[in-house]
């Protein structure tokens, strides 16, 4: 399955790019840019990213990853808050009339 249309990059591309990072380095940190360099690629419009990341999240060998890559307790329940505490945003905050 093509992943990236602007550069041609396969699903298949991408696991031999993690393996052969593992390989090379088991305790290095797995990234996107990291792969496109290890395919010889640049990112150009970015709009295969979330898919990028789901075929890395599927890599048997990705093993450490950094936090945005991990699936934590919050993205599983389907939190969309990102950590952030209620209301941070200044239109959301109430002020003293």
């Amino acid at each position: 399955m093509i992943v990236c249309h602007c550069n041609q990059i396969s699903d298949h591309d991408i696991r031999a790019a993690v393996d052969w990072m593992r390989s090379a380095d088991p305790e290095t940190i797995i990234t996107p840019g990291k792969i496109y360099h290890a395919l010889g690629k640049r990112a150009d419009c970015g709009g295969c990213m979330p898919l990028l990341l789901d075929t890395m999240r599927r890599c048997d060998r990705l093993g450490v990853a950094p936090p945005i890559l991990r699936r934590n307790e919050s993205a599983a329940e389907g939190a969309t808050h990102e950590g952030r505490r209620q209301g941070h945003r200044l239109s959301q905050r109430r002020t003293a009339v």
